[in-house]
Formats: structure tokens, sequence, C-alpha cells
């Protein structure tokens, strides 16, 4: 329903700090970056409302990678710092029309994914 792309991934040393980016095409009320290592289930890591700005964090991540959206250029921004080798993860961005945008149900478009990898 929403066309998204991320970029940015890559191999990184822990502690080490990484960047994606995503640009979606059109926008919804509830925007999000999410996660999946291998054999795991997909979780989300961070998620922000287009109406209010209102964001939420994974505990997990809390501290370390902050989520920014500009409306204007139709983007969105993961900065990731002091990466831990339990961030490997394949990264999607993803899109939805619900309104507790911190539930993964509110979510039903998604990006091809990019890969992070964070060595010991």
């Amino acid at each position: 329903q929403v066309q998204l792309h991320e970029s940015g991934g890559g191999t990184v040393q822990a502690g080490e700090s990484r960047r994606l980016s995503c640009s979606f095409s059109p926008s919804r009320y509830c925007m999000g970056w999410f996660r999946q290592a291998p054999g795991k289930e997909r979780e989300g890591v961070a998620t922000i409302s287009g109406a209010g700005g209102r964001t939420f964090y994974a505990d997990s991540v809390k501290g370390r990678f902050t989520l920014s959206r500009d409306a204007v250029k139709d983007t969105m921004t993961l900065q990731m710092d002091n990466l831990l080798p339990e961030d490997t993860a394949i990264y999607y961005c993803a899109a939805g029309s619900g309104t507790e945008c911190y539930n993964t149900a509110s979510y039903n478009s998604w990006g091809q994914g990019t890969q992070v990898t964070v060595s010991s």
C-alpha cells in the first residue's frame, strides 16, 4: 500500500554508530523501524506518530537510538549509537494507519530491509 525503501546498513564494530534512512510515499499516521534476527520474530525498535510526533522506543535501545522524521521530505532516519552485537538484525521501516503506533498490528506496509551486523 505504501512504498518504502531503507538504506544505510552494513558491518560495524561494537560501540560504533550507524545511521539508517528510509524514504516513503505516501506517509501514514504511524511510521517506524522494526528489526528481525534469524529465527526470531520481528520486533519494534522505534516508532513515531505523524500527527503529534509522539515517539516510542524499545527498552533495549532507549538512550542509544534516535528516531527522526522529516514530513516535508518524506524521509525517516534512525541514528544508532553505541551499537551492540545484540543489535545485529535486518532492519525494516514500516508504515500503517493504526492509532497505537507502538503496536505492530498498526503496520501493513514494509520496506525490503537492510542488514546491520555488529561485531564484538
